[in-house]
């Protein structure tokens, strides 16, 4: 209908709505009624003399009739003006279509209505660690599993999955290039920038040259010299910059900003915990039938995490135990609070745990470590030095501080559960300067009680000294120290104080050599350690 026609319709209807409810006498048969809108029944008044006006509708009393006769309407036509002319198009109408009553809603069970909780997002899925060994398997070793000779001694099968043998000596090798080969063509083109000397950047710096990536290293004034001729070796553009890492670390953030550089750190990427996963994907194909794998929480305790995710959808049997510093057990108290800290009030030794600090553990790693980590042990600073010197003397392998934490926690004793088990220790990372590994052998050997120092008076008479070395070449020791002052007591001005730093075989020789000098030498004085 068009916009003529409804006019004319909506004019009438409120006329005819007014006349109906209006108080007036009803119409009369000698007036004038118009058979077009309406018909003899359809009238507003009786027909007939005391007549009663029942409205019809579908034969139904009760409801109100429409005022329009519905078949009147196909006299109508569409009018449309074009060019001055007046053209009639027939239109058709339809009746009103017939309403259906729909069945009443089916009773439901309360149960019902519950809602159905979510599954827990997945942080680091089994795919993702597959894929990424899939696609660093042509450039990453997989580094040997081997039995160590240290299994009788501990009662247990002992094997060292040796992660410190990447080329740049650690096991973040694997992370990283998984994580260089997921950015994307523009970011691969314009570069990667570093700000941190710590194993991480090494791989960076590494993996980058070896992708035609473009990477630069922000170091530090503090930073050594061989370090920093390491990262020039590999290849990156090196620029030292400030005198503390916080202000190399802004530098880097500057340039990055400026230039369009990816700054990369360690973190809890997807990426970069899938690749360091791949460890224990190969731990699982090279030792078959393993109980326990004992990891190091090392840097942001990615690897421990990741590979308890593969361990555990492989084999759930698998016991998988986390070993961290002693002095800074980050993921000990998290996992009491239930929550990652972010405020510990301790702080790890730089020099020996250089990678921890309290942003290390990061929410989605917080997760996975408390659902798959069965146990966590803190090691103390003298077991893990003590380890890295079974790993020179038995494995002829010279390890960080870091790598040797996992086999720090069986010297100590605090997995007696593990007697008669097949045990996996992974040992990390093998970065470390040859003068701090100097110092760490030499402070292992004295609390290995290896080395011992003691004092002692002798007289002036000739042949006092002789008769003391004398004692000590009998009991088989290395003299590795003397020192020999005189008036160094002012209660006994005849006599001399004698100190001397010697290195035995074992504890049991030790042992030997303090009863021996103590018997001797009642004025003995044993230093401590």
């Amino acid at each position: 209908m068009n916009f003529a026609a409804q006019l004319f319709y909506s004019s009438y209807l409120s006329e005819r709505l007014e006349r109906l409810f209006s108080p007036r006498p009803a119409i009369k048969d000698s007036e004038e009624n118009d058979p077009f809108w309406e018909r003899e029944e359809l009238r507003l008044g009786p027909s007939q003399p005391g007549g009663s006006y029942k409205p019809v509708c579908n034969g139904t009393v009760g409801r109100r009739p429409t005022l329009i006769e519905p078949e009147r309407l196909k006299d109508f036509g569409e009018e449309e003006l074009l060019n001055g002319d007046l053209q009639f198009h027939e239109t058709k109408v339809v009746g009103t279509p017939e309403m259906k009553l729909i069945d009443p809603p089916k009773t439901r069970r309360v149960s019902e209505f519950r809602i159905i909780p979510k599954p827990p997002p997945q942080y680091l899925r089994f795919e993702d660690i597959s894929a990424a060994a899939f696609t660093i398997q042509s450039v990453i070793q997989k580094t040997p599993c081997t039995y160590s000779r240290l299994s009788k001694q501990y009662g247990m099968e002992i094997f060292l999955k040796k992660e410190h043998l990447h080329y740049t000596g650690s096991v973040k090798e694997r992370g990283v290039l998984y994580l260089l080969t997921s950015l994307t063509q523009e970011q691969q083109r314009k570069g990667v920038i570093v700000a941190t000397d710590c194993n991480f950047s090494m791989a960076v710096a590494h993996h980058a040259v070896e992708l035609k990536i473009p990477v630069f290293a922000i170091m530090p004034s503090s930073c050594s010299s061989p370090r920093l001729r390491t990262y020039r070796d590999y290849g990156a553009m090196v620029i030292s910059y400030g005198s503390a890492s916080h202000d190399s670390q802004n530098h880097a953030r500057h340039l990055a900003k400026e230039n369009g550089y990816l700054y990369l750190e360690e973190d809890e990427s997807a990426a970069y915990l899938a690749g360091l996963g791949t460890v224990g994907m190969e731990i699982f194909e090279q030792v078959p039938k393993v109980d326990a794998v004992i990891v190091p929480a090392a840097g942001q305790y990615g690897l421990l995490a990741s590979t308890a995710a593969a361990i555990k959808y492989l084999n759930s049997h698998i016991l998988v135990v986390g070993v961290e510093p002693e002095g800074f057990p980050l993921l000990l108290q998290s996992l009491k609070t239930d929550g990652p800290i972010k405020n510990m009030h301790s702080n790890p030794n730089k020099k020996l745990y250089g990678d921890f600090n309290e942003l290390s553990l990061g929410a989605n790693t917080f997760h996975l470590s408390k659902k798959l980590i069965d146990k966590v042990i803190p090691v103390s600073e003298e077991d893990s030095l003590v380890a890295m010197l079974r790993f020179q003397e038995v494995e002829h392998s010279t390890v960080d501080t870091v790598g040797a934490m996992g086999l720090a926690a069986i010297l100590a004793g605090q997995l007696p559960e593990l007697r008669g088990k097949k045990v996996v220790v992974v040992v990390s990372s093998a970065n470390m300067e040859p003068d701090l590994v100097r110092q760490c052998v030499d402070r292992a050997l004295v609390l290995d009680d290896r080395v011992s120092k003691f004092s002692v008076q002798l007289g002036e008479w000739p042949g006092d000294m002789a008769k003391l070395l004398d004692v000590l070449s009998r009991e088989d020791v290395r003299l590795l120290d003397v020192c020999h002052r005189r008036h160094s007591d002012k209660s006994d001005v005849f006599k001399a104080k004698v100190e001397c730093v010697v290195e035995t075989r074992d504890k049991t020789q030790s042992a030997q050599l303090r009863k021996t000098l103590n018997e001797r030498y009642p004025s003995i004085c044993w230093l401590d350690r």
